[in-house]
């Protein structure tokens, strides 16, 4: 039986597509300290890939004495800001394969946990039609690890996970799209992806074209075939 075709990349947002993380961590610093906390490094580091809600409610512990919903449309509105002083920070490679993408007629689907309005802003900027749908912190039945966000894509694609390969640079990300059942790369950035579950790690998108990533997809999932098959086979004895 052949392997299923690729037939959409599912990309997230902060930190795969875009360089946004540095943008959040800029929010949540001087929030908390207006209520008199303190901020770490690595407590930012800690929030990478997690959903909105669940950030707020850490930021809530932390001293922001605020409603969750306030807090998200706070962070969201400042992150939104410093994107209209400076423009896109695409990640090296990112823009360049998202057309390619594009060019050789795979669908393409946003799975990011920012709210649709800041994901909206970020797609619009882009100098084409870059995504097929979006599917943002507040589209998702349950966030990011939860596999939901990649199979609400799925479902709006009309793709089955498995003719699906999605990008991530977060643990949570991974987790998310490795339990939908897509096929995963694993591209770092602020925080190790080491054992965080990544089909492979890419260190860079720069120079990576749809041919690369249609490899990576008949691989992967040819391999799975001959691990499903080689189970089967023992299961049989």
């Amino acid at each position: 039986m052949n392997a299923p075709r690729l037939a959409a990349v599912l990309w997230d947002m902060d930190g795969t597509l875009v360089d946004t993380e540095p943008y959040w961590m800029a929010a949540e610093t001087p929030l908390i300290e207006s209520f008199g906390g303190s901020w770490s490094h690595e407590q930012a580091l800690g929030l990478v890939g997690m959903g909105l809600e669940d950030s707020a409610r850490i930021l809530q512990d932390a001293g922001v004495r605020m409603s969750t919903d306030a807090i998200i449309d706070h962070l969201t509105s400042e992150v939104m800001r410093q994107l209209s002083e400076t423009g896109i920070p695409f990640r090296p490679g990112a823009r360049e394969l998202l057309a390619s993408l594009r060019a050789a007629g795979v669908k393409t689907g946003l799975v990011t946990m920012s709210m649709r309005r800041m994901a909206q802003t970020v797609v619009d900027l882009i100098d084409f039609e870059a995504f097929d749908v979006i599917i943002a912190g507040d589209d998702a039945t349950r966030p990011k690890p939860f596999p939901d966000p990649y199979l609400q894509a799925c479902e709006l694609l009309g793709v089955a996970p498995e003719e699906t390969v999605a990008i991530e640079d977060s643990p949570n990300g991974l987790r998310s799209a490795v339990a939908s059942g897509a096929s995963v790369i694993g591209v770092p950035l602020m925080v190790s992806l080491t054992g965080a579950g990544a089909h492979t790690l890419w260190e860079t998108l720069d120079g990576r074209t749809a041919d690369d990533v249609a490899v990576f997809h008949q691989t992967h999932r040819a391999r799975v075939r001959a691990s499903d098959t080689a189970t089967a086979e023992e299961n049989a004895r």
